[in-house]
């Protein structure tokens, strides 16, 4: 069945509001989409009927242990693992931190940790505070022409000091798709644990931490229709072997070692419904995929599908956008050059508007975009954008459409002669 946007945005009542007039195009999506009204009733269906701490004797608790052992078994088919190798927690950024933490307690003075300029700063900070401990910190360079990681000086950085690799899968700055899987094999082959944050790149491709046989990848929620949490793929051996940080009496077995104090239940059960709302696209609109998936099946064959089906459907939209603003006179766009892999994410500057004037603009027009750094600071100050303001970065997600970008590119035509 083709993809039926218009059934799609029926499931997302934000799609209802206006502003100034205008009917919201939400191509704010990079920072957190908008959610579906199954996700929603799946909250408030938790909170009303089973809401209720672990392990205790009566009803509203058990059911409570069956959604957060249900929900990792869901996450596992969006990861392609074990639900034993699923944890949960506030975001992405803690999640860094707390692995960058456990990790921590094993290294030592002149030990190295290898990260990138395309990093969001979750993917920095928890690592770069180390050097107050003596842990050599190395910073990948991106080629700054066309915003992708720089391979050789990665290569060159890596040695049998490295501990520690730590990279994005897709850039959340500029939609950069970086070839995680050659990093992880050169993170290996020095003996160096290989952390993914896949923060930016969960909404827009399936994710198979098997096949990229990364040690640790982490995602938050809120960029794929539900609550704001953040989850946890670890590989069951490695997190055995971390020291992490919890109180004493909590399970020091995988994947609960990993988490501490009473969890968000709810955005839990939200976060899990957003994944078989992925998986629910699959099923109608996944079937041209049948014979590239053939040896997948179940809900894991769903989900693969359902994000095939997503990215087919966003991928000539950012084409068509690409190619408008590349007609409009002091645009620039930053970002992988045509053919190279890329999300959804678009980013760019116009001559003598700052990022902040030109996302105004557009938001009185009921265009939401985001301006700044997106926390992509290394990224943003590499590029020479900082002391102007950053980017103006549009996002597509599924709810979004044609003419939501037609009218995002004659809004930007009007701006430029302003």
């Amino acid at each position: 069945m083709k993809f039926d946007v218009e059934a799609i945005r029926k499931q997302f009542p934000a799609l209802e509001r206006k502003i100034n007039g205008y009917p919201v195009a939400y191509l704010d999506g990079p920072g957190g989409t908008q959610v579906p009204q199954r996700v929603i009733d799946k909250v408030v269906d938790y909170l009303i009927w089973h809401n209720a701490n672990i392990q205790g004797a009566f009803a509203t608790s058990i059911e409570t242990d069956d959604m957060l052992l249900e929900s990792r078994k869901t996450f596992a088919d969006f990861f392609g693992c074990s639900w034993e190798e699923v944890s949960f927690g506030a975001n992405s950024t803690t999640i860094s931190f707390n692995l960058a933490g456990a990790i921590a307690r094993d290294l030592k003075p002149g030990d190295e940790i290898v990260i990138t300029d395309m990093d969001h700063e979750c993917n920095r900070g928890p690592w770069e505070i180390l050097e107050e401990r003596g842990i050599i910190i190395h910073n990948v360079k991106i080629d700054l022409e066309n915003c992708i990681i720089d391979m050789e000086d990665f290569k060159s950085k890596l040695n049998n000091r490295t501990k520690v690799a730590a990279f994005n899968y897709a850039s959340n700055g500029v939609g950069t798709i970086s070839d995680v899987k050659a990093m992880v094999r050169m993170a290996h082959e020095v003996g160096a644990i290989a952390i993914v944050d896949a923060v930016h790149y969960a909404l827009h491709g399936p994710i198979d931490v098997k096949d990229l046989d990364a040690d640790f990848l982490y995602c938050s929620a809120y960029k794929f229709f539900g609550p704001h949490i953040g989850v946890l793929y670890s590989k069951k051996e490695k997190l055995e072997e971390l020291k992490t940080l919890r109180v004493k009496e909590q399970e020091d077995f995988a994947p609960y070692k990993f988490e501490t104090g009473t969890l968000n239940h709810e955005g839990i059960a939200g976060a899990a419904e957003a994944v078989e709302f992925i998986a629910s696209i699959g099923e109608n609109y996944g079937s041209q995929f049948d014979k590239e998936l053939s040896n997948v099946s179940g809900r894991r064959k769903n989900v693969i599908a359902g994000m095939m089906a997503l990215e087919a459907y966003e991928q000539p939209i950012t084409e068509y956008f690409i190619e408008g603003l590349n007609r409009i006179p002091g645009i620039k766009i930053y970002g992988p050059p045509k053919g190279y892999p890329r999300t959804s994410t678009v980013s760019f500057t116009m001559e003598n508007k700052s990022p902040k004037e030109v996302a105004q603009y557009l938001g009185e027009k009921g265009i939401f975009v985001w301006d700044g750094d997106f926390f992509a600071s290394k990224l943003v100050r590499v590029l020479g954008l900082r002391e102007s303001g950053g980017l103006v970065r549009v996002g597509l997600a599924p709810y979004n459409t044609m003419e939501e970008i037609e009218r995002t590119l004659e809004a930007l035509e009007e701006l430029a002669v302003k």
